[in-house]
C-alpha cells in the first residue's frame, strides 16, 4: 500500500447538506486534507454563512427531492472539475414526530427525505462513476437505524423524541448501502455507511438534563462533537479504503454495544 493512500488532495467530493451541524465538520475535514469539496444544498445564503470567504469550498444548488436538480448538480460539477470521486449522502428532510399521531403524509414525507432521497442520488451518480471507472459513495445512517430509542431518555424532554419514520428510513439506508455495494462492486465503486450516535446540535445542548441522559447511555460518558465524526469520512474517501465496501462504521461512543 502506498504511504500516500490516506491523501484526498486530488479528489473531488460532493457533500449533500454540507453546511449543517455535522455536514460542516465533514466538509472542513475533507478540505483541510486537500480535497476539492462541493457542498450540494438548496440555500446559498446558508453556505456563505457557514464558510464565509473560504474559496476552497464550492457550492452547487442541489435539491435531493428533485431528480432533475440532482442530475443538473452532477453535470455542473463534471463540467467544472472533470470528475466526481466521492458522493457523501448527508442531507435529509423530515416532519412529524408522534409515534401515535403521525399522519400518512408526514410518514411519507420523512421516508422520502431520509431514504428515497438517498436512492435518487445513488441512482443518478452511477452513470458518471461508470464512465470514469471508479467512485465512492458514503451514506449517513443513524444509531436508530440499528437500535430502538430508549424512550426513558426522552421522559423529561419529549420535544426531542426521535420519530418512528426516521429510524425506519435510516435502517433502509443501511440495506441500500449493502445492496449497491454488491451491485456496483464490479464497476470499482465502493459503497459504505457511517452511523452516528448522539451528536446533539448546539441548540439541543442547551438542555443540560437531556444531554446528561445522552451521556449516560454511552460507554465514553459524553456526547459526540462534530470533529469526532469527520475523520471517518476522510478515511473512507481516501485510497486507503479502496478494498472496503458494504460496511457500516458506527461512531456512537459505544451506545449500541450495550
Amino acid at each position: 500500500m502506498s504511504i500516500y493512500s490516506l491523501r484526498v488532495d486530488k479528489k473531488t467530493i460532493i457533500v449533500t447538506g454540507g453546511y449543517g451541524y455535522l455536514g460542516k465538520a465533514i466538509s472542513d475535514s475533507l478540505e483541510f486534507h486537500g480535497a476539492q469539496v462541493i457542498v450540494a444544498a438548496k440555500t446559498r445564503d446558508k453556505f456563505i454563512s457557514a464558510f464565509g470567504d473560504n474559496s476552497k469550498v464550492d457550492f452547487i444548488e442541489f435539491d435531493i427531492s428533485d431528480t432533475g436538480s440532482i442530475v443538473n448538480g452532477y453535470e455542473t460539477v463534471m463540467k467544472k472539475y472533470g470528475r466526481i470521486d466521492v458522493l457523501i449522502n448527508n442531507a435529509f428532510y423530515s416532519k412529524g414526530q408522534s409515534p401515535e399521531l403521525m399522519t400518512d403524509e408526514e410518514w411519507a414525507y420523512g421516508i422520502d427525505g431520509t431514504l428515497n432521497s438517498v436512492f435518487r442520488t445513488i441512482r443518478e451518480i452511477i452513470p458518471f462513476f461508470n464512465r470514469q471507472g471508479s467512485g465512492k459513495i458514503i451514506n449517513v445512517s443513524s444509531m436508530y437505524g440499528l437500535v430502538a430509542p430508549d424512550f426513558s431518555v426522552y421522559d423529561d424532554s419529549p420535544e426531542f423524541l426521535n420519530p418512528p419514520h426516521y429510524g425506519a428510513a435510516k435502517a433502509g439506508v443501511l440495506q441500500l448501502t449493502k445492496y449497491y455495494a454488491s451491485y456496483l462492486g464490479k464497476h470499482n465503486i465502493q459503497v459504505n455507511a457511517v452511523t452516528p450516535g448522539p451528536f446533539p446540535s448546539s441548540t439541543v445542548q442547551n438542555n443540560t438534563k437531556f444531554i446528561e441522559e445522552l451521556k449516560a447511555k454511552t460507554c465514553l460518558k459524553r456526547i459526540g462533537i462534530p470533529e469526532d465524526l469527520a475523520g471517518i469520512f476522510t478515511f473512507l474517501s481516501s485510497d486507503a479504503a479502496n478494498y472496503i465496501t458494504g460496511q457500516n462504521f458506527i461512531i456512537d461512543g459505544g451506545w449500541t454495544t450495550r
